[in-house]
């Protein structure tokens, strides 16, 4: 069983690196966008196993640093997307010397 998940993951990988490879950078907002959604629902799903969990303390720590790491991979992500649509908007324009405001 275990051999089986660890292969499935390491193939996800794989498969990842090579979708996300070929996506172009006029692209990755909008993907952006999508995957901190993603992570959205991803982080809610580990409060609620969380919650619900009376497995042991290594689940629990588990899932704490599943949690953590994704709020900061969400947060990041909006930093980002921020960021880069902040770079699509005009800039005030300067008046030209010897004019006024």
């Amino acid at each position: 069983m275990l051999i089986t998940n660890l292969t499935i993951l390491v193939l996800a990988g794989f498969v990842g690196y090579a979708v996300i490879s070929k996506i172009p950078n006029t692209l990755h907002t909008p993907l952006m966008s999508g995957t901190n959604a993603i992570h959205g629902i991803v982080l809610l799903g580990g409060l609620i196993v969380i919650a619900l969990s009376g497995n042991g303390v290594f689940n629990k720590v588990l899932l704490v640093i599943a949690i953590a790491f994704g709020t900061i991979n969400i947060v990041g992500g909006f930093l980002v997307t921020d960021r880069m649509l902040e770079m699509f908007k005009r800039k005030p324009q300067r008046p030209k010397d010897g004019e006024e405001e």
